[in-house]
């Protein structure tokens, strides 16, 4: 079966070039060089490609992402994508430990916890009891200083345009899904929900623990419901807890990943940003809704 692989460079490093398109196409013995933004995605099938990290020995230009998929299928029906740092810029867990004074303390329990250190639920429910007493106005001025990353709003936007079904699922908690959700237009959120006193945190979050088997669960329940198969979803995220349906889905794709996600998962972002999943997809940019340019 015939696979395509798509070149997507960082225009701020400079255009991809017609003779570097060339010089990927030949070394995977490729055809049919397509582009999908000129000086920007490019894309070619082959019958034996190359592994990303391979290819991308044979471009001089430093900063291309290189995806890998098959030539079927390869428009998406399902989108489950994590949330901290990859659709928004923050761990807002992270974030809001600053309100309390323990973002250094939590961010270090946090960074091991998604490098695949820590059992996930352990460190969840350590971090949450440390901010036990904080007061319920931190979500929101944590709230407030939320950004998204670039081309998130692109994604999703086109996605649903061409019919996909998007969902949010994140093993951070409720309180930011359902905004990030209602903001760039989710079709569904799901986390863990954080309990308090009407007035502060009591350092306890809700069971069961939205961990790594549940974000693969939604995307099999959300294939099912379709009624396509795993093959038809694309899946994106950055950390440990991410990496049992990046493994599943059609198309995993890690975004500026922990080390441990990023040595098991082929097609990785590291140079360009969200709306490279729709150029792995063969959405050419002048079909982009709202492209941020």
């Amino acid at each position: 079966m015939s696979s395509i692989v798509i070149l997507v460079a960082n225009r701020q490093a400079g255009p991809l070039t017609q003779a570097e398109a060339e010089r990927a196409r030949d070394a995977s013995a490729g055809m049919h060089l397509n582009w999908l933004s000129p000086g920007q995605a490019v894309e070619f099938t082959t019958a034996r490609p190359l592994e990303p990290a391979a290819l991308k020995h044979v471009l001089t230009h430093q900063a291309v992402d290189v995806f890998v998929t098959k030539f079927r299928g390869r428009r998406k029906a399902v989108l489950v994508a994590d949330m901290d740092s990859t659709m928004v810029k923050a761990e807002t867990l992270d974030e809001l430990a600053a309100y309390a004074g323990l973002k250094d303390q939590i961010a270090a329990i946090t960074r091991r916890s998604m490098n695949g250190e820590l059992d996930f639920a352990t460190a969840l429910r350590e971090r949450v009891a440390m901010l036990k007493g904080l007061d319920l106005t931190a979500l929101e001025r944590t709230w407030s200083a939320i950004e998204y990353c670039p081309g998130a709003k692109t994604l999703i936007a086109t996605m649903k345009q061409f019919g996909a079904t998007t969902a949010l699922v994140s093993g951070g908690f409720t309180f930011f899904t359902a905004r990030v959700a209602a903001e760039l237009g989710f079709d569904l959120h799901r986390a863990n929900v954080l309990l308090d006193n009407g007035s502060q945190l009591i350092g306890e979050v809700a069971e069961p623990i939205l961990d790594r088997d549940a974000k693969l669960a939604t995307l099999k329940e959300l294939a099912e419901k379709r009624s396509v198969k795993l093959a038809a979803t694309l899946a994106v995220g950055d950390g440990a807890n991410d990496l049992a349906m990046l493994r599943e889905a059609g198309l995993g794709v890690a975004y500026y990943a922990k080390p441990v996600v990023a040595e098991q998962v082929q097609n990785r972002i590291e140079h360009t940003d969200l709306t490279s999943l729709l150029f792995a997809q063969g959405y050419p940019a002048s079909s982009f809704k709202g492209y941020e340019a």
